[in-house]
């Protein structure tokens, strides 16, 4: 699978400085990809899922290893360069909505395409129709205050793809939910990832959202281990 894969992690190790020492979060990860495929992550919490996931959408670094996304290796890229591939290729949804209170549902969703080319009544199309998706049709013009949490994190999901990216990242996406929430969103995620052809990526505690996976991984002394395919 490894020589067609649109996503190769090679050999990635995170080394912290500690005060009583290097920590080794990462001791040689090797993950592959390809358009989409969905897997989860599980993990006692400080294994370093997000650390992982975060090497991968490139908001952190590695210290060793390599990341490979469909031919662009983004820690050769400069800071400009690296932006926009985060920008253009990787889409992060968080526990933590992050949604700007200022702004409508609808501005929200169109906040990453802002750095783009593409005109502003396609994107703002696209945006429309996201929003129709996950049933937020009626609530463009709301913002996030007068939302249910579910709801943000609706939106949340639909400013991830906006870019069409084809990294799709979910960070503890339900941790904040109660469960009948939490299994819509779940659907939606998985759902919507597979219609766009994304990669999606998933770090949870959730063992109800993890068993939805095709693809089950655990982050255990610094290693993933397949556990279910």
């Amino acid at each position: 699978m490894s020589d067609a894969a649109d996503l190769r992690v090679s050999g990635l190790t995170k080394q912290f400085a500690g005060a009583a020492g290097t920590i080794d979060v990462l001791t040689g990860v090797d993950l592959a990809m390809r358009r989409g495929d969905a897997a989860v992550i599980t993990g006692p919490s400080g294994s370093g899922k997000s650390t992982l996931l975060y090497i991968i959408g490139v908001l952190d670094e590695p210290t060793a290893g390599e990341v490979n996304v469909a031919g662009t290796i983004p820690f050769r890229l400069g800071p400009i360069d690296q932006a926009k591939f985060r920008n253009e290729s990787v889409g992060f949804v968080f526990q933590d909505h992050h949604l700007l209170p200022q702004c409508t549902v609808l501005e929200n969703v169109l906040i990453p395409t802002l750095a783009g080319t593409k005109r502003t009544s396609d994107v703002e199309s696209r945006a429309r129709k996201l929003l129709e998706r996950v049933g937020l049709q009626n609530r463009l013009t709301h913002r996030p205050a007068q939302l249910s949490g579910g709801e943000r994190q609706r939106v949340g999901l639909c400013r991830a793809l906006i870019n069409e990216p084809l990294l799709l990242l979910a960070d503890e996406p339900t941790g904040n939910l109660d469960q009948k929430t939490a299994e819509s969103v779940g659907t939606l995620l998985l759902e919507i990832a597979a219609e766009q052809q994304a990669m999606l990526i998933c770090v949870t505690h959730s063992l109800d959202l993890a068993a939805r996976f095709p693809r089950r991984y655990e982050l255990t002394a610094g290693k993933l281990i397949l556990v279910d395919s």
